[in-house]
């Protein structure tokens, strides 16, 4: 699969001592630790961040979440694919933020409108978020599936890995 997001800039990213496990399982362990995320997206000059529940699939190819159609986020959604969500763990560390590890999950999302995607993925999101159910089954609601691109994984403040889901 092609990268289509911005190239990294002025290094490469080596996966460095893994000895808390892989990195793809590092990233596992803390988007399945964590029920909220920040979205990122962008207007014409201004970027935004929003806060969601979501939920990956067992890949960690694609992630989903919902969003009122009646909000600036839904708007920018449909303006712009392009989004990042940002996970972090910092409420089981206050205080010792070399201990915080964050992944951004860089990639596009599209909204998901009928069909048996909108099923499997509105119960994956719901399976996650049970108190979500009326919310995403509401016609006012959107539900929006995100493929991703790349990961960045940081930890102890400044180490950064990358990881492509579907590579080595």
């Amino acid at each position: 699969m092609p990268i289509d997001d911005e190239p990294v800039l002025g290094r490469t990213f080596d996966p460095g001592d893994l000895s808390e496990g892989s990195l793809d399982d590092r990233i596992r362990r803390l988007v399945a630790s964590q029920p909220y995320a920040v979205l990122c997206t962008a207007g014409r000059e201004q970027p935004y961040g929003s806060l969601v529940a979501f939920a990956f699939a067992d890949d960690l190819c694609t992630a989903v979440f919902a969003t009122p159609v009646s909000t600036r986020k839904y708007k920018l959604l449909t303006e712009n694919q392009k989004v990042a969500l940002l996970v972090d763990n910092r409420p089981e560390h206050p205080g010792r933020m070399m201990e915080v590890e964050a992944v951004t999950a860089t990639g596009r999302s599209v909204e998901i409108t009928a069909g048996p995607d909108l099923d499997r993925y509105a119960q994956l999101l719901v399976a996650r978020h049970p108190h979500l159910k009326a919310f995403v089954a509401a016609d006012s609601c959107a539900l929006f599936r995100m493929t991703i691109t790349r990961f960045f994984h940081v930890s102890r403040f400044q180490e950064v890995k990358q990881w492509v889901p579907g590579s080595p």
